[in-house]
């Protein structure tokens, strides 16, 4: 965890875009990592395939059509500066009330994975237990994830793929000629003297 820390603090402090899409693609890699330590395997493999993998190949896709180097900031952001440092001590407290780590006295212990622990199998007919969950109990919201993410994917496939200025006057200046040379060739039946 405290790898992490140093990298996203180093992530931050970068202003060549193209290394700070790379590391951000090792950072979603090593929180997958950690998932994996923590035995949430699902969200392992989600973190990494949304994380490093999609999230990456967008993101040097974009670079590809801007500038790889961020300009100099002219000055210290202090009011924004000021909003993340109180944002980060609320978090520190509202951490220090959570429960400890894997404790059976946790409130999502109580609730409903009894339940579901309990009920899934026969209920469900699904050994797994995540799968089970996440594919029946908690369907439509599952539905609802992949529906956002599959547009937010298209929007942003759609922005990236919009044809740039350069390769659009190209293609007129090409098209522009292929009429000009249909109109003036002896095989669309007028002559090139008239």
């Amino acid at each position: 965890m405290i790898f992490l820390a140093i990298m996203a603090i180093g992530i931050a402090r970068l202003n060549n875009l193209f290394a700070a899409v790379l590391l951000t693609g090792i950072f979603s890699l090593l929180a997958a990592a950690t998932f994996v330590v923590l035995d949430a395997v699902d969200v392992a493999f989600t973190e990494a395939a949304v994380g490093a993998g999609i999230t990456t190949v967008l993101m040097l896709a974009t670079l590809s059509r801007t500038v790889s180097r961020q300009r100099a900031a002219k000055k210290v952001p202090v009011a924004a500066l000021c909003v993340s440092v109180a944002s980060g001590l609320m978090l520190l407290i509202a951490f220090s009330d959570l429960p400890p780590m894997g404790s059976a006295q946790a409130p999502a212990q109580q609730h409903v994975a009894p339940r579901y622990i309990g009920v899934s199998p026969v209920e469900i007919g699904v050994p797994n237990m995540v799968t089970s969950v996440l594919a029946s109990y908690r369907g439509y919201d599952t539905l609802g994830e992949v529906t956002v993410i599959f547009t937010a994917g298209i929007g942003v496939l759609a922005l990236i793929g919009a044809v740039c200025p350069t390769s659009r006057t190209s293609t007129n200046a090409e098209s522009s000629a292929h009429v000009q040379s249909a109109r003036h060739s002896p095989q669309s039946g007028q002559d090139p003297q008239a």
